[in-house]
């Protein structure tokens, strides 16, 4: 098992991994991980036995606006799922 990068490197990365997710966002890892599973936050995973990145920018953007969609406007996670996928690419 790898050695922990340092919250330092975490910040300057281009991808990070779920544990660093977690790590910059303070949010559950299951939480995140069920973001990724249904579509949510998109990640790269160049095989199927390698870890997913996450791009490290667009990530924590997208966790801001799941949250400020489910305490903001009260949406549910369907109703996050509707509208990202309803927004212009």
């Amino acid at each position: 098992m790898s050695r922990p990068r340092s919250m330092e490197t975490i910040l300057k990365a281009e991808y990070v991994t779920i544990s660093e997710l977690v790590r910059l966002t303070g949010m559950r890892y299951s939480t995140l991980k069920f973001y990724a599973e249904i579509g949510l936050l998109p990640f790269e995973q160049l095989d199927a036995g390698l870890v997913r990145r996450y791009p490290r920018e667009a990530t924590l953007q997208r966790l801001e606006q799941i949250r400020r969609y489910k305490e903001r406007d009260g949406l549910t996670i369907s109703q996050i799922q509707e509208r990202f996928r309803s927004e212009p690419k």
